[in-house]
């Protein structure tokens, strides 16, 4: 990603403006939970977390924190990594995590790029893009989160066997990336039947932005891509 600005991929950083609660508890708690990309990474993940976790995932842009939350809850042996700029969806995120006693998360409050080039080769085991922002203009399609760059990241970090898994409701946004993922050597796209990217994941809670678009008359697709096996990785 040499030469292009990391937070093209996203607009606004900032909502409302943050009530004193929020403003307190994003200010006292995020450093703790802030993953620092301006140190090497661990070896192993796993170190990044205060319990004891069997593997780690990543979900890039979990705006208010819906599917985030939901799945650190329900699985507290996964160690979870979150993206998201946006300032007032970190502030939730964080409230609940605060409030909760959530122990299995890490965050990062910029763009997902620098990220993805600290984190390990063959490091995650699963990676989230859901319900990025479509760009639906022509001018800016190059603001797609979905790129030949970062599918080429997105490969190097998971390790065999790993997925990756995008949904959307935008069609011509669904239909751009599974034309990326062609070309991506290194993932393939594992749908047998129309109803494996049609219906929803099993354990999928969903998130308000998806019941808008249905409420909308829009249809989401949810994929799933997998990181294809090389020769001497470990699954580690």
């Amino acid at each position: 990603m040499a030469g292009s600005r990391h937070d093209d991929f996203f607009g606004r950083r900032k909502g409302r403006p943050l009530r004193a609660s929020p403003d307190a508890i994003l200010s006292a708690r995020l450093p703790a939970l802030r993953i620092d990309i301006e140190t090497p990474p661990p070896d192993d993940l796993r170190q990044l977390f205060p319990v004891t976790v069997d593997t780690v995932r990543l979900e890039i842009g979990f705006g208010g924190g819906e599917h985030l939350l939901h799945s650190a809850r329900a699985e507290p042996a996964t160690g979870f990594i979150g993206v998201e700029p946006f300032i007032n969806g970190m502030a939730k995120c964080v409230a609940v995590i605060d409030r909760e006693g959530i122990e299995n998360t890490r965050l990062y409050d910029a763009d997902a790029g620098p990220l993805l080039a600290w984190l390990p080769d063959r490091s995650l085991a699963r990676i989230d893009l859901l319900y990025p922002d479509p760009w639906p203009k022509r001018r800016h399609w190059k603001r797609r989160f979905v790129s030949t760059a970062n599918l080429a990241q997105i490969a190097r970090i998971l390790r065999p066997g790993g997925e990756f898994r995008f949904a959307t409701d935008i069609e011509h946004y669904a239909n751009w990336t599974l034309n990326m993922v062609w070309c991506a050597t290194d993932l393939g796209w594992v749908a047998r039947t129309a109803d494996d990217w049609r219906a929803p994941w099993p354990g999928w809670p969903g998130t308000r932005y998806e019941t808008k678009a249905i409420a909308e008359m829009r249809k989401p697709a949810y994929f799933i891509f997998q990181k294809k096996p090389d020769d001497g990785a470990s699954d580690g």
